[in-house]
């Protein structure tokens, strides 16, 4: 068997200084580009708060359509002489209402 010279433990020795060098040097890195996550938060907040004015015109625009949609099936049941015509009406106006009443609320609710 061969004789170990000693150099084997200062080279272990030299590694794990060199390893617990490199790891601490990293933390700090890491740990300078950290943050509060509150402006994180704020920056959300504005992005989703700048998109509800463009999602309310949406959901007016859809109801718009669905509107005519419904309009023109309430005047193809009336012209046939249906008898279910004030049902599919009355249904066909409370969707539109009701379109309308929640872009409102949502609106007011987030304050935008």
């Amino acid at each position: 068997m061969k004789k170990s010279n000693g150099n084997f433990g200062t080279l272990i020795s030299k590694k794990t200084c060199s390893f617990v060098v490199v790891l601490t040097l990293m933390l700090f890195h890491y740990q300078s580009y950290a943050q509060d996550g509150i402006a994180g938060i704020n920056e959300a907040n504005q992005q989703v708060r700048s998109y509800f004015d463009a999602g309310t015109e949406l959901m007016y625009a859809v109801g718009a359509i669905l509107g005519l949609i419904g309009a023109v099936k309430v005047y193809q049941k009336w012209n046939a002489g249906d008898p279910d015509t004030g049902k599919v009406a009355a249904a066909w106006f409370g969707s539109c209402v009701f379109l309308v009443v929640v872009a409102t609320v949502i609106k007011s609710f987030f304050g935008v």
